[in-house]
């Protein structure tokens, strides 16, 4: 058993209102620049409706993420090395800017230099910010907001599309039977990105220290693979560099022990960031199991319990800090994917085995049941019309859980039974023991997860510890011993002779240890990074 730690997010779906307060302050802070005008590294979507970029849920068309082939191996959708280098100079499998959309500037100057005694407004008209020629607007990143062109697309959203056809039925687009939520997305971070094993260059690497995906852009060659491997389309080609470019997890922040800028901002409270220990020998076979079904199970059994002793001295002896330990402890991710176990990852069937969850969302549920006559603090009651919710459970499956129908009712069960439970307890002191029976959980596990999902203050809900000081002090002392570039010395990626690493050779620009691919790994710039599985390879 080889521990590593991970920062996690997970998000709460029903306390997203779609203000998009944090799109626009990541917008402000990582994208604000020439290349980067159609770039969202955190953008908020309306569900139902086909995202940002158009379908990109639709792996049939863009072959992202990884399947298992006829032998039960890992392999990338879009095909092993040699198919990846017939194509590197013309990759079918992308977006194009009409996918995204074509950012729009305005002349104000039309209305500022406008003369006077004029009989008509003067009207600044848009023009494209990547060409300056006139153009009309007719898609954004967040065109379908609240269901603004619902009518027009969302009919073909590929969720629905692989929804059981009388489910599918009941998905409806006029005003009094259409439902809506909102579903903020940024880059996952995944376990097993496929990005990073697509990469011819080796320019995508995973941090050892937390996880967190990243690209070099000194390696980085723009061949854009990374781009089309993505299930998510969460990376990025900036225009002006020819450089890929993928949300950071505003790791500046997370090194300080902050909260990401997104979580910061956030009008909702709705995020959540923490710590989760994993096996990392685990990886592997939790994204080859055979049934899409299982891969939420899975997943959660790559997590270790950070109370157990066993995996507390494990952890030290990976070289994990005392502080991180305490911190995964403590950590609300933890607590709300495998305590509580009402987190779902995003299209786990992609078996990236993304770190960003959702709490599904169950807004409408109470109302349902009493428009139905039946009775809000009665367990049959309320479990029964889980079922008749104006958004369909299998759509919510078909985001969140393979199409498994059942694990999310189970969610969403526990959701409803927490707010019956807590008015009772509000409103007349009563437990309502019934509803802790049918969802297998006490009181006081209630009562807490109540708390963290409902008011949880800003300690309880961002619970990151910072890097650790030793490394702090080995920087700091680095940086003094060299007259230069801190990073100019023995062992330093710019040093032109060949940094002393560990075992490792080279498959096409992925670095794997002989006979135990998937390992952590020296680079070979001198940096440690999670070695994903070659192009095409088994991880």
């Amino acid at each position: 058993m080889r521990i590593r730690a991970q920062v996690a997010m997970v998000m709460n779906l029903d306390k997203c209102i779609g203000c998009h307060t944090c799109s626009v302050t990541c917008k402000q802070t990582w994208t604000n620049r020439e290349g980067t005008e159609y770039v969202w590294f955190n953008n908020v979507e309306t569900k139902p409706g086909i995202g940002y970029p158009k379908h990109y849920e639709d792996q049939d068309r863009w072959h992202g993420g990884w399947k298992l082939d006829g032998k039960g191996r890992l392999t990338l959708r879009s095909g092993g090395r040699l198919k990846r280098l017939s194509r590197i100079f013309a990759n079918p499998d992308l977006p194009s800017l009409d996918d995204y959309y074509e950012p729009a500037t305005f002349d104000k100057d039309i209305l500022v230099n406008a003369p006077a005694g004029l009989k008509d407004t003067p009207v600044k008209r848009p023009h494209s910010a990547l060409t300056g020629e006139p153009m009309a607007v007719t898609w954004g990143a967040n065109w379908e907001d609240s269901l603004g062109g619902a009518h027009e697309h969302a009919g073909t959203d590929p969720n629905i599309a692989r929804m059981p056809a009388d489910a599918a039925a009941r998905v409806k687009f006029e005003f009094e039977k259409t439902f809506m939520f909102h579903l903020p997305r940024i880059c996952e971070h995944c376990l097993n990105p496929a990005c990073v094993s697509a990469c011819p260059s080796g320019a995508m690497y995973k941090r050892e220290e937390d996880g967190i995906v990243l690209v070099d852009q000194d390696r980085c060659r723009g061949w854009r693979m990374c781009v089309s491997a993505c299930p998510y389309k969460k990376v990025y080609v900036n225009h002006a560099t020819g450089k890929a470019e993928k949300c950071t997890f505003c790791f500046p922040r997370i090194e300080a022990g902050q909260p990401t800028i997104c979580s910061e901002t956030c009008v909702g409270r709705l995020r959540y960031l923490g710590i989760v220990l994993y096996d990392e020998d685990a990886v592997l076979a939790a994204a080859s199991v055979p049934d899409e079904k299982d891969l939420l199970d899975a997943q959660r059994a790559v997590f270790l319990d950070p109370h157990d002793p066993a995996v507390q001295q494990a952890a030290l002896d990976s070289g994990l800090p005392q502080e991180w330990i305490d911190a995964a402890q403590r950590s609300p991710v933890w607590r709300l994917i495998s305590e509580y176990k009402i987190a779902l990852p995003l299209h786990p069937e992609y078996r990236t085995l993304p770190m960003v969850w959702y709490v599904p969302p169950l807004s409408p549920v109470l109302d349902a049941v009493g428009a139905a006559g039946r009775d809000d603090t009665d367990a049959d009651d309320v479990f029964h019309t889980i079922r008749e919710l104006r958004i369909p459970v299998e759509y919510l499956a078909e985001l969140f859980t393979a199409g498994d129908a059942e694990a999310v009712a189970g969610v969403l069960m526990k959701l409803a039974a927490m707010r019956s439970y807590m008015r009772a307890r509000t409103l007349d002191g009563t437990v309502a023991q019934e509803l802790l029976d049918g969802i297998g959980m006490s009181g006081d596990q209630v009562e807490a997860m109540y708390r963290l999902l409902a008011i949880a203050k800003y300690d309880e809900r961002y619970v990151i510890p910072p890097a650790h000081h030793k490394d702090a002090a080995a920087l700091e002392a680095q940086a003094a011993a060299a007259p230069g570039c801190s990073l100019e010395c023995e062992g330093g990626p710019g040093m032109s002779q060949q940094a002393t690493v560990e075992s490792f050779h080279l498959v096409g620009g992925d670095q794997v240890h002989p006979g135990r691919p998937g390992l952590f790994s020296k680079r070979p710039d001198g940096r440690r990074g999670l070695t994903i599985n070659p192009v095409g390879g088994t991880p």
